[in-house]
Order: C-alpha cells, then sequence, then structure tokens
C-alpha cells in the first residue's frame, strides 16, 4: 500500500504537468473577442446613456461604487472594446486583462437593476484569466518579448477553467428541478406563439414538448456537463450543447451568454485540439508528418496557489447554496437568487405603488416608479425585495430634501410567478423607513406566495419537490 500511494501523482504534480498552451490561447482569444462584440452592442444601442446616464440614481452593489459623469462614462466603457482586443491579440496582456475584467466588473456593479448571471460569469472568468500565461504563444506579447514564448504551460490553468465552468453548468440544472419547471413553466409560457422562430417550432403547440424539454435541459447540465469530461462522450455532448446554445439565441434576447459560454465550453477539449483538428483536415490533402513531442519543462505551483484554488472553488461552490437558509420560494422572494445560476428560470410580472407619508400624517403621495425611472429600472424595483427596501430610502432621501423629514415610506406591491395569478407581495402597512434589511434571514414584510400554479396548466395536488422552501397551501 504504501509502494502504491508513493506510486500515485498528487493533485500538485498532475495541476504542474505540462501541457499545450492552445486550448488556453483559444479562450482568451475568444473572450477578448466576444466581450469587444459586447462593448460594440451597447455602443449601437446606447445602452449606457439608457442604463446608467439618463437614470437619475442607480442601486449599486456597494455605497461607493458611483456612476461616472459624461463622456467619462463612456470613454471607460470604450476601454471593454479596446482591451478587449489587445486580450484577443495578446498584447500587453497581463494589463489588458486586468484592465479588462475591472472595467467589467464596474458597470456590473454599478446597478443591481442590470445584474445578469452572464456578467457575473464574465467577471468570474476574467479574474482567472488574470493569473493564466495565457499570451506565451500565438500573442503580440511573445512577438516582442521573445523570451516569454512557450507552447507548453502548466495544467492548473485549463483544469481550473473547466471547473469553474461544470459549478456553472451543473448548478444551472440543479436550480431547476422545482415543481413549477418540471411540469413545463416557465416555458409554455415563454414560447408560445414562437412557433415561426426556429425549424422546430411546430412542436410548441403540443404541451408534452415544454415538459420533455424542461428535463431534458436538467439532463443537459446535470448529466452532460460532467460527461464533457469524459473523451468518449465529450463531442456527443457539446453538439447538443451548442444545439441548445444556438435555440436560445434564437429564442431568447439574452445577448453574448449562449456563444461566450459555448465558446468557454471548448476547453474540454484536449489541450492541443487546434492543432489536431488542422491537422485532420489538412490530412485530407496530403500526408503530413508526425507531431513532435512536446518540450520538457517543470513547472511549480507554489503552496499558496494551490490554497487560493482551493478557496475560490470552495467559495464557487457554497454561495450558490445559500438559499437553503431561507424559508421561502427563491423564485418569488428572490432571496439567494444572485450568484446562484438560475438562469432563465421564472416569469414574473409586478405591479405596485410607494407611498410617502408626512410624519404628522397629513400630506400623502404616490410614487409609480414607471413615472420617474426607466422601465427596465422600474420592473426590477418592483420585483426585487432589496430593490425596493433601497428605493424607500431614496423617497425618504428625496422628502427630507425637500424640508419634510422623518417621513413614512410603504410599498404596495403586487406579484405574480410563472403564471399565477398576482398576489400581495409586499405589506403594505410597513413603513420600510423603520426597519432594518435582513441579510441573511427572510424580510418579514415580503409575503409568502400562497397560490399553486393556476389550474389548466398543472395538476391541482401533486407532491412537493426539494428546493422549494415554503409550502405553497393554495390553488387558483
Amino acid at each position: 500500500m504504501t509502494r502504491f500511494s508513493a506510486a500515485r501523482p498528487s493533485l500538485r504534480s498532475y495541476l504542474e504537468t505540462p501541457i499545450s498552451i492552445q486550448s488556453l490561447v483559444v479562450i482568451r482569444i475568444a473572450f477578448g473577442l466576444i466581450l469587444a462584440w459586447d462593448w460594440w452592442r451597447y455602443v449601437k444601442y446606447d445602452r449606457i446613456t439608457r442604463y446608467y446616464v439618463e437614470p437619475d440614481f442607480n442601486f449599486p452593489f456597494f455605497d461607493f461604487v458611483r456612476t461616472l459623469p459624461e463622456p467619462w462614462i463612456h470613454i471607460l466603457w470604450g476601454g471593454v472594446g479596446v482591451f478587449g482586443l489587445l486580450v484577443a491579440l495578446g498584447a500587453f496582456y497581463r494589463v489588458s486583462i486586468i484592465a479588462l475584467t475591472g472595467i467589467f466588473a464596474y458597470f456590473f456593479l454599478l446597478d443591481r437593476t442590470q445584474y445578469l448571471n452572464h456578467n457575473y460569469m464574465v467577471i468570474l472568468f476574467g479574474m482567472l484569466l488574470c493569473f493564466m500565461p495565457a499570451n506565451r504563444a500565438f500573442s503580440v506579447d511573445a512577438w516582442l518579448w521573445p523570451q516569454l514564448r512557450s507552447i507548453v504551460i502548466p495544467r492548473w490553468p485549463v483544469t481550473a477553467l473547466k471547473l469553474q465552468l461544470e459549478i456553472i453548468l451543473i448548478y444551472a440544472g440543479i436550480v431547476k428541478i422545482t415543481d413549477d419547471w418540471l411540469r413545463g413553466e416557465p416555458l409554455r409560457t415563454w414560447l408560445t406563439g414562437k412557433e415561426d422562430e426556429v425549424f422546430f417550432g411546430a412542436l410548441f403547440q403540443y404541451d408534452v414538448s415544454f415538459v420533455l424539454a424542461s428535463w431534458g435541459v436538467i439532463v443537459l447540465h446535470v448529466v452532460g456537463a460532467p460527461l464533457l469530461l469524459w473523451h468518449r462522450t465529450r463531442l456527443a455532448v457539446f453538439i447538443v450543447y451548442a444545439f441548445f446554445h444556438w435555440s436560445n439565441a434564437q429564442l431568447f434576447n439574452i445577448g453574448i451568454f449562449p456563444w461566450i459560454t459555448l465558446a468557454l465550453s471548448t476547453i474540454f477539449f484536449a489541450p492541443d485540439w487546434p492543432q489536431r483538428l488542422l491537422r485532420a483536415l489538412l490530412g485530407q490533402f496530403e500526408t503530413l508528418p508526425a507531431l513532435p513531442s512536446l518540450p520538457t519543462r517543470k513547472f511549480r505551483l507554489a503552496p499558496v496557489g494551490l490554497a487560493a484554488l482551493a478557496v475560490w472553488f470552495a467559495v464557487q461552490v457554497v454561495v450558490p447554496q445559500r438559499q437553503i437558509f431561507f424559508d421561502n420560494l427563491v423564485g418569488w422572494s428572490g432571496d439567494g437568487h444572485r450568484f446562484s445560476w438560475r438562469m432563465r428560470i421564472y416569469d414574473r410580472k409586478s405591479e405596485g405603488m410607494f407611498r410617502v407619508v408626512a410624519v404628522d400624517g397629513r400630506e400623502t403621495w404616490e410614487i409609480d416608479p414607471y413615472e420617474v425611472m426607466s422601465s427596465r429600472q422600474a420592473r426590477n424595483v418592483l420585483g426585487r425585495p432589496d430593490i425596493i427596501y433601497d428605493f424607500a430610502q431614496v423617497l425618504e432621501d428625496a422628502w427630507a430634501a425637500r424640508g419634510y423629514p422623518d417621513v413614512a415610506v410603504y410599498a404596495d406591491v403586487q406579484k405574480s410567478l410563472n403564471g399565477r395569478a398576482k398576489q400581495q407581495f409586499t405589506d403594505p402597512e410597513q413603513d420600510l423607513t423603520a426597519i432594518r434589511w435582513e441579510w441573511a434571514r427572510p424580510n418579514p414584510w415580503i409575503m409568502p406566495n400562497q397560490l399553486r400554479a393556476p389550474r389548466g396548466q398543472m395538476p391541482e395536488a401533486y407532491p412537493f419537490l426539494p428546493l422549494q422552501g415554503h409550502s405553497l397551501s393554495e390553488t387558483d
């Protein structure tokens, strides 16, 4: 047993093993080009102005994150395009990838109403790429500084990218194990009427199609993602994922997410897959000589680096599970929704008003969020409890500036979830300026969901599944 244990390679030695740099170079180029494309999309549709300049206020993740004035905010966003291209070229790579990730993170943190899971994913992969030697070949840097050149790298960068994507994909499947999703909602709501948008749209007239698709997505993520690690099933699963991402791009307005996820998925192939693919194509026309062996080179992953990777991935595994500490339905309350890879699994509609009452009770003002902010912001303000709470504090400060100190602010919001009828979402009699926001437990002024799925969409009686939180008690 001792002799066998000594012969087994340790995790550290496995991560230090030299491999080809080619698959990491593909990730570097694709990551930079896709973010440069995202810069162009925002410029084309004037999103920086609409999302960050025109609104009178934003809801940042941290108070110290402030909106830059024009034209500086546009100049800063231009950095995403410039540094994205530099990353793709491998030019001044370390500075470029840090700047690209930092700028993108700034805009991500600037307003919670603009939260998107794929923007969070970009930041995670950008942070990992900041520490990776992705510029040692096929790059401007390798041309300018020949001493940097190397066609081999340690295995740990490729392994880290694989593990990060595995966590995201598997959680994207696990979080869909809910009563609604397994019975075809909200896919039924979203896809009905889209029969002409994809070649298989005729299937949308059959309810069973939505149920099968919902189950299929779970299987694809929970089972298919691990199968990307096995060489015998990798190509077949990748092709299925490619069709899945193409379909999402055709049916939903989800920006760069399908394409950047598909590009990142190429990391599961052999480290030298670009060379293998090129040789397979050229080999159809001529006989090619055998490939030379990779040069022998020793790499060392410092203990602090191994510890940092362990902490990073422990956080990645734990953070999406925080919803289990809340006794509620995450799709309804939103507790634990962000940073947990719950991507396009809820259809929520909200409406409501805020009521500001003077301290003496003699004057009352009603505020419709749609009249004081963009419709995009208003939808999120009325749908997210933490932003409802923050908007109440914004109103308190605004009225104090008008000479009305100590006003009370009430939110009267109704909400529907996955086709249910609207019901009361907030306690309209709770003064939100007189309470503190609860981070570690449900906020009592958020009313529990009391409705099961509407009749005709799901059976009236069905077993509740795990990860559901608050028990629903009535039918509509």
